[in-house]
């Protein structure tokens, strides 16, 4: 693989189209190309995420997901291959279970906020269904295997259950929406 990133700017962009894995080229509002850099952004702010004092077990999951979504993007990248299996699924699936079985059961709308590191958290559980949207839109135009959009949409699931735990970590808790907050903005709820 080293020869095959030793030049960054190609200039074959310039165009407004870009390559595929398999040598083809789509313009770059393909929503190939949108699906691939939705995930690309997800990985990103999971990357700003592990920036932040976790806990090693979430760390050690957060890394293993940035690799699979490295390998999401290259399935996206290549049509017809296939890089996400069901053991990506059950990894999710385990892990959702572990962390989900710590929390103590929602009886309200939480807020995305809170700890800095769950906030990040929330925001990757955003993008991570903006992704979602955009691996939906591609299946609607192109065959693609719906393992992706399976992970996604399970990788978005454990985010917000994750948003959660750091919330815990540092002994805080979930920022509850209140919808008994009045019917005016900035100060107390009106008793009229």
């Amino acid at each position: 693989m080293g020869n095959r990133l030793s030049k960054i700017a190609t200039r074959t962009g310039d165009d407004g189209t870009t390559g595929l894995g398999d040598g083809s080229r789509v313009r770059k509002d393909d929503a190939r190309i949108a699906a691939i850099g939705d995930v690309d952004e997800l990985n990103s702010n999971i990357g700003v995420l592990l920036c932040e004092t976790l806990p090693d077990d979430v760390r050690a999951a957060l890394t293993v997901i940035q690799h699979d979504l490295f390998d999401l993007g290259g399935e996206l990248c290549i049509p017809g291959h296939s890089m996400i299996a069901d053991a990506h699924l059950a990894q999710l699936d385990t892990w959702l279970a572990g962390y989900n079985g710590t929390l103590p059961p929602l009886r309200e709308f939480i807020l995305p906020a809170g700890t800095r590191a769950a906030s990040l958290a929330h925001v990757c559980r955003t993008v991570c269904r903006r992704a979602e949207r955009s691996i939906v839109a591609l299946g609607a135009v192109d065959t693609i295997n719906e393992a992706p959009r399976r992970y996604v949409n399970r990788l978005s699931d454990l985010l917000f259950v994750l948003a959660r735990v750091l919330n815990r970590v540092d002994g805080g808790g979930d920022v509850l929406w209140r919808h008994d907050r009045g019917a005016h903005r900035g100060g107390a709820p009106r008793s009229d």
